[in-house]
């Protein structure tokens, strides 16, 4: 067909002439676009296990239909589900998310849309759309549930005994329809099979099945705004039923298209296969100085302290604490080994914790009970379990500690509304723990002892602070999963070791020349980020090619980057320090707490924020919109990521990531090869 027969006519002259193909595997169904003079082609075709063997038959079937060679292909961009798959040796290529190609997809097809919905196999998308550029402006993307899905719609359709293809159709017939309150596909199920019980129709319940998806769609859509100018892409476009849907309950008409909207994706790939080759085929480009910090010896001092403490080797008494507003400098001069309690589980010992607290409970709650119960010999060998609880949840946990698995005392953690008041209440508990440490250890903790471990805490805490700075260069010279891993030392092995390690890596870093291309720079805000979860991490950094900074959260540089009074009363100056540091969200009030946030992503030049939280976390799950507005009044991008400690996800997790490093290259004007595969020049 000719291009000005589909192209919006505004945005024909833009289109280069250039023989370029653009492939998006989806779950479901992979699609193609073909530019080539004034021409386009399209393929379709059922995307099969080898998403290469996919990508390779769609190839085929645009040569045959246009004519062409592969000699003739200058460009090819990939999107969609299988895009990490795809690889052409002969043919210069790039990966993008399929956000960012639904996005420039519609644009060209609809110079005016401004709002996306994107329903495909597996997941379901919102996505607003600068209508100058057909760039990503903002993004939101259902979680791991597949409600809101074409596979949520396929289910439905087999226990109606239609045919996919028939659902839509059917829906339209009802006279109505069914209600259906579940957003889950097993609840919903067994809605539906109750519903035929009852004698419901098939059109009734296909009407309310649509209806529920809709809704779903509605919820997602308010994450972001809805604008005029609404347009529906993916597999799940073509259903007539989910279309009148959406009109319905949006009270806004979707725009036509004149070109099949399953082809959004890859028709956005092939402009911006047209992009790159035009730019001379520019693909990612490597970012930072090249220099890898080598933590092997950390790592071994860290297993060697656990075994030591495990197997009693020293003959020191052995605790285990569950948050950081507890003073390890009370901890040490007792003469008593430290844990923090803050491993990641992975699904079976959270599962095994669930088994003792509920399941509304977040995954780092679950794994430390989990690994109680699973008998983790770190914890199995603790003699006392301590709590300075701010979340009600770790209060919990460490009832639950106490009741089923070791002695444990919980200890009450202020607010700080009323500065003087609770700074005198901590000195009385910190006083209160201190006479418990005594019983434990047998050792009589005195004054001089107090402050000679507030001067060493201060000294490790200080020169950890002067390696977080370093990342204030333009090419940081370590990663965010580094400086977290040098964090978790700070959790296990005593301050006269730290000391010594961190002054040597800081003088190993600090040599490291600021070279190279400069990254895309995060800020990670949110939730606890225990030890081994590194996931997100690897993916920002190993995968996606962006760099973490800072981190505002308590298991990053939020809670070192602090100073305890060396003069005066030890104690007060240990109830003032710690709860002067960088606060929980329950520690302050609200506001404070944001600003303080704010503040560190604009000292540390973060281009946007990624605020990650586990799921039902009731400190940062539940008031992350306050953080959102002002991170938006300083004009800083944010993307929400809610987590659990499972690994179904990482597909999802990574197409957001690389979506929004994408929006964020554009944003700074400059390329950015986030996720990407490298290139041939053409």
């Amino acid at each position: 067909m000719k291009i000005e027969e589909v192209i919006d006519q505004t945005l024909i002259p833009a289109i280069t002439g250039a023989t370029v193909v653009g492939i998006d595997i989806g779950s479901r169904t992979g699609k193609a676009v073909l530019f080539t003079g004034g021409e386009l082609f399209t393929a379709q075709t059922p995307t099969g296990i080898d998403m290469q063997e996919t990508s390779d038959e769609l190839l085929a079937e645009l040569l045959e239909v246009s004519g062409l060679k592969r000699a003739d292909i200058s460009y090819i961009v990939g999107t969609g589900y299988g895009r990490v798959a795809m690889h052409f040796p002969e043919i210069p290529h790039q990966i993008v998310t399929e956000i960012s190609c639904h996005a420039m997809g519609a644009h060209y097809l609809n110079a005016g849309i401004k709002t996306i919905i994107d329903i495909g196999g597996q997941d379901s998308k919102g996505i607003k759309v600068d209508q100058e550029t057909g760039r990503v402006v903002e993004f939101v993307m259902n979680d791991k549930c597949a409600a809101g899905t074409g596979r949520f719609l396929e289910k439905v359709a087999q226990l109606l005994d239609l045919d996919l293809s028939e659902l839509g159709k059917v829906a339209l017939e009802a006279a109505k329809p069914s209600e259906i309150s579940s957003q889950c596909v097993v609840f919903a199920e067994s809605e539906v099979i109750s519903l035929r019980a009852k004698g419901a129709t098939q059109e009734d319940i296909a009407a309310g099945i649509h209806l529920a998806t809709a809704r779903r769609v509605r919820n997602l859509l308010s994450r972001i705004g809805l604008e005029p100018g609404l347009a529906f892409s993916g597999g799940v476009s073509n259903n007539v039923g989910m279309k009148k849907a959406i009109e319905d309950l949006l009270e806004h008409p979707i725009s036509e298209f004149k070109l099949d909207a399953i082809y959004a994706g890859a028709l956005g790939a092939a402009v911006h296969a047209q992009h790159y080759l035009a730019a001379g085929g520019r693909g990612s480009q490597e970012s930072g100085s090249g220099f890898s910090l080598e933590l092997t010896e950390l790592e071994n001092r860290i297993a060697k302290q656990q075994e030591t403490i495990i197997t009693g080797a020293d003959g020191k008494k052995k605790v285990g604490y569950l948050c950081t507003y507890t003073p390890l400098e009370l901890i040490n001069a007792a003469g008593v080994n430290q844990v923090r309690l803050f491993k990641m589980g992975n699904t079976e010992v959270v599962a095994s914790g669930e088994q003792i607290t509920q399941s509304v409970f977040c995954d780092f709650t679950k794994s430390i009970l989990g690994a109680f119960k699973e008998g983790d010999p770190l914890y199995k060998s603790l003699d006392k379990v301590y709590t300075f609880y701010t979340c009600d949840c770790i209060k919990k946990v460490g009832e639950a500690i106490g009741d089923f698995f070791a002695p444990a005392d919980i200890y009450i953690l202020p607010r700080l509304r009323h500065k003087e008041s609770s700074r005198g209440y901590y000195r009385t508990e910190i006083l209160n723990f201190k006479e418990d440490l005594e019983k434990l250890s047998g050792h009589t903790i005195t004054e001089e002892e107090v402050r000679e471990q507030i001067k060493i805490y201060n000294q490790v805490r200080a020169v950890l602070k002067q390696i977080s700075d370093l990342r204030k260069r333009d090419n940081p010279p370590l990663k965010g999963k580094d400086f977290l891993d040098l964090i978790k030392a700070y959790y296990y092995l005593p301050p006269e070791e730290l000391l010594i390690l961190y002054q040597e890596l800081y003088d190993t870093l600090s040599a490291v020349p600021d070279q190279g291309a400069k990254p895309i720079r995060l800020m990670m805000a949110g939730g606890i980020v225990a030890d081994g979860d590194r996931r997100l991490l690897e993916l920002i950094e190993d995968t996606v090619g962006a760099r973490v900074v800072i981190e505002d959260h308590c298991t990053g540089s939020r809670n070192v980057s602090f100073q305890i009074s060396e003069a005066g009363d030890p104690y007060q100056a240990l109830a003032e320090g710690y709860l002067d540091q960088s606060p929980c969200t329950r520690m302050k009030p609200l506001q404070e707490r944001v600003v303080i946030s704010g503040d560190l992503a604009q000292e540390y030049k973060a281009d946007g924020i990624l605020y990650v939280y586990l799921k039902f976390c009731p400190c940062y799950g539940q008031i992350k919109h306050e953080f959102f507005r002002h991170y938006q009044k300083l004009g800083i991008p944010v993307l929400e990521v809610p987590i659990d400690y499972s690994a179904s996800d990482q597909g999802q997790l990574k197409t957001r990531l690389e979506a929004f490093i994408e929006v964020l290259g554009e944003r700074g004007g400059v390329t950015t090869g986030a996720g990407r595969k490298n290139s041939q020049s053409a």
